[in-house]
């Protein structure tokens, strides 16, 4: 499987990392550590020469009870490090909005992905998304950050959550987006208890049905224990090497080193898995 941007095909036939870049003050882990210039390009280099094929850009933290930000504050933080990174990097550039207004300036500052967690559904946000011309990943949520995690309820989980992607997708392609642009995140700890985010997890491969890249977020959130974030990087490896098992094709982490290497040991054990039955 591969992945068309308006700068490079990547290659998706194995787990690539997405590394993260919060330039928030009040995300859960890391706000306010790279909400500068010069400390969000610092930790891109870092990023990238550990392994990571994309860099997720996002200025409005979606941590459960997080409010929702004035778009032109959003658009503040994030357009000049985007600027930053596209004319420094030749790397993929994935910006993390909602905002129509951020998804028009950062395409035209040369981003390469959308990736929003509410899929297009705020004022503007599909028509600036189809304007762009670049693929977009659709995000599961049951609610807004500020209220999301309020007793979230599923009759069958999996079964709504296909039902949901089903809806995006035909509206992405009636709207003129291609389906071979779109990737789909399940949306882990986004209207989702406990054992929602397991459930999913377990059942991952069952979202292969769309035919499209998953791409996946359980990076030191809570679903992983009842530890403090920072507290939280081995359950984020394990939560990346059980999704790469199932065949997610891209993972977004805070830790990009720890992650590909594990995500090597994966690569290797599936590889010398084909060959046996070769």
């Amino acid at each position: 499987m591969k992945l068309m941007t308006n700068k490079v095909t990547l290659d998706l036939s194995f787990t690539q990392v997405m590394g993260i870049l919060n330039v928030t003050n009040d995300s859960f882990y890391d706000g306010g550590k790279y909400n500068t210039i010069a400390n969000a390009i610092d930790h891109s280099a870092c990023m990238i020469q550990a392994g990571a094929k994309i860099i997720d850009v996002g200025g409005e933290s979606t941590r459960p009870g997080a409010d929702v930000i004035d778009d032109n504050e959003e658009a503040e933080r994030v357009i000049p490090v985007v600027t930053a990174l596209v004319q420094r990097f030749d790397i993929l550039i994935s910006v993390n909005t909602s905002s129509a207004l951020v998804i028009r300036e950062s395409a035209a500052a040369g981003v390469n992905l959308i990736n929003d967690i509410r899929s297009l559904s705020k004022p503007g946000a599909l028509e600036a998304a189809v304007k762009s011309k670049l693929p977009v990943c659709l995000m599961h949520r049951q609610g807004e950050p500020l209220t999301m995690q309020k007793k979230p309820y599923y009759n069958n989980i999996i079964k709504e959550i296909k039902e949901y992607f089903l809806q995006k997708i035909t509206s992405c392609e009636i709207s003129g987006i291609k389906k071979n642009k779109l990737i789909i995140d399940p949306g882990f700890g986004f209207g989702k208890n406990l054992a929602h985010n397991y459930c999913l997890l377990a059942r991952l491969a069952d979202f292969h049905c769309f035919g499209l890249p998953i791409l996946v977020g359980m990076s030191r959130k809570s679903m992983i224990g009842n530890l403090q974030p920072e507290d939280r990087l081995s359950g984020s490896i394990a939560c990346a090497v059980i999704a790469a098992m199932q065949g997610a094709q891209i993972i977004r982490v805070h830790d990009v080193k720890q992650t590909i290497e594990a995500l090597l040991v994966v690569k290797n054990t599936l590889l010398a898995k084909e060959k046996i039955f070769l």
